[in-house]
């Protein structure tokens, strides 16, 4: 396969990466920690930590982890918290001292995180109090031997974190009663690692770094086996392109996007962390008033999120009025960001709003567009380095430039297989390593990757196909629609039609003129055949919309 795609990269970004340059994840990190130490690594609800605070307290967790909670090298910990302090300590604790992290939403029902703390046999898991109750009700069904306990502020300064927990807890009344006898708090495990020997762990490229659940909206959750080389090599990937955007003491990102998911991950926690980054940390991703008011008091460089996230903020009052002077990477990822959303980014902030693609099984960094673009492509952009990416048939035969097929993916990022799960990777892996995505799309002359949908997303209207992301885009262009997503409803003549859930800004916008607006820019089967107003359309934890949910609600089983 010809790499057409290298002859567009920017200047400085290699053909290849050596994922072997570091012996661990691990050793990347510590080489960071101890790089910028006196650097400001994360902020939280008016607190900052710096490397230096971060390697000493990731330091006593991994100690407590060891001595006592006695956890052996490769055993699975896992994490259930939204992006606080305690989140990156507790999972650079995790990967010093050579165990395994399983991130887990913190939003899940019983029976999920049931199946996940099971299906991963974690034996130990950090979680915040307001979901502790859920873990009560499954902690005897799985393999959990520890719970950490914490609350939203207890890494909080005082007394901000006095403040925050008395909130949480007798103002709002989040946290639910619950009983989990032998938990600790996590102050309690950093002031007992103190005091602790912490032995680093002698873990090498193959061991597995993360079990990152993955499919949960299409079925059951599988667990993608994420190496240390993975990670490490997504992060060198990464990286190698931010270039000289990125300068220590001045990159400032605003981390909305949940540190567990996949993207956020690698893209904010990982990469950022090994160019001395200083992350932002929200807390509460849906809450936008209170993000605009946290967005307020930094001269931000960097901001990555998915386009419902950006259309969000695009329609909250006071966003247009911050000071985007700063803002030199607006990355946009975990769903087709719109066109008609890029475009009003653009003109508000300013900055190109920089499209990239992946997924859970490659760690996740797959495309990524130059940032020195002048305006939005429509592509998910060039195959990092040391990627290859190829459209094929369903009988895995490349089908060469400007052939839609299945997008699939070869590199040194791609995960091991599924937990336990060899007919699901049988599924998804071919031959030398390459990797089934389930994405339509094709690569241009240039070897720009063009994304036209997810494959069981979907319309056979009549024997024709019909891409959702195509009709949300034109939709998406009228100025009294705020969201909208397009599906497949069963029909009797053409065996499905497109239908399209929209949420309205404009209350008076009628069918009617959404269809005549569809009219100009659509082919007759592509036309919506029925629409259906909404006041929010069903979400995943990053804010990605459900379209199955929707499916099962027009087509019940």
């Amino acid at each position: 396969m010809e790499k057409v795609w290298l002859k567009q990269y920017p200047p400085g970004v290699p053909a290849t990466i050596n994922p072997d340059e570091y012996s661990s994840l691990a050793q990347m990190i510590e080489e960071s920690l101890t790089r910028y130490a006196d650097q400001p690594a994360y902020h939280s609800m008016g607190t900052t930590i710096t490397f230096s605070d971060l390697d000493r307290r990731s330091r006593h967790f991994a100690a407590w982890l060891q001595t006592i909670a006695r956890l052996a090298q490769g055993d699975r910990v896992a994490l259930m918290m939204p992006n606080c302090l305690q989140y990156p300590i507790a999972l650079l604790g995790i990967l010093r001292a050579g165990m395994t992290a399983v991130n887990v939403n913190p939003l899940y029902t019983p029976r999920e995180l049931q199946h996940q703390l099971h299906d991963s046999g974690a034996k130990a898991i950090v979680i915040l109090e307001n979901f502790a109750h859920v873990l009560q009700q499954v902690r005897d069904a799985t393999q959990i031997e520890h719970s950490v306990v914490t609350g939203v502020g207890d890494m909080l300064n005082f007394p901000k974190s006095i403040a925050a927990n008395f909130l949480v807890r007798h103002i709002r009344k989040q946290v639910p009663a619950y009983d989990l006898p032998d938990a600790v708090t996590f102050r309690q495990v950093l002031r007992a690692g103190k005091f602790l020997p912490f032995s680093p762990a002698a873990v090498t490229l193959d061991d597995i770094a993360f079990l990152q659940y993955t499919g949960g909206t299409t079925g059951v959750a599988k667990g993608a086996v994420l190496t240390h080389r993975n990670m490490v090599a997504n992060v060198l990937q990464s990286t190698a392109w931010l270039g000289a955007r990125i300068k220590v003491g001045e990159t400032i990102a605003i981390t909305a996007l949940p540190l567990y998911h996949i993207f956020s991950l690698t893209a904010n926690c990982l990469s950022f962390l090994r160019v001395g980054a200083f992350n932002v940390l929200i807390v509460n991703l849906r809450d936008f008033p209170d993000l605009v008011n946290t967005m307020r008091q930094f001269r931000f460089t960097c901001f990555s999120g998915v386009n419902t996230l950006f259309n969000a903020l695009l329609n909250t009052p006071g966003f247009d009025r911050l000071n985007f002077s700063g803002l030199n990477i607006s990355l946009g990822g975990g769903m087709a960001v719109q066109r008609a959303v890029a475009e009003q980014w653009r003109k508000v902030t300013g900055n190109v709003l920089t499209q990239a693609w992946g997924l859970t099984e490659t760690s996740p960094g797959v495309c990524i567009n130059p940032f020195d673009l002048q305006e939005f492509n429509g592509s998910v952009g060039l195959p990092l380095s040391s990627t290859e990416v190829s459209a094929r048939d369903d009988a895995g035969q490349d089908l060469g430039l400007n052939q839609a097929g299945e997008i699939c993916v070869r590199g040194p990022q791609v995960m091991r297989g599924y937990w336990n799960r060899p007919d699901e990777t049988a599924k998804v892996m071919l031959p030398d390593g390459w990797l089934r995505t389930g994405d339509i799309g094709y690569l241009d002359d240039k070897g720009f990757v063009f994304l036209q949908d997810r494959k069981k997303d979907m319309i056979l209207v009549s024997g024709f196909n019909v891409y959702p992301n195509e009709v949300e885009d034109v939709v998406a262009t009228l100025p009294g629609v705020l969201e909208v997503a397009a599906v497949a409803q069963t029909d009797e003549r053409s065996g499905e039609v497109v239908a399209i859930f929209v949420v309205r800004k404009d209350p008076t916008l009628t069918a009617e003129q959404i269809i005549e607006h569809c009219r100009k820019d659509l082919t007759g089967y592509k036309i919506p055949r029925h629409v259906y107003f909404k006041n929010e359309l069903p979400k995943t934890n990053v804010g990605k919309i459900l379209r199955r949910a929707l499916r099962d609600e027009l087509n019940p089983k």
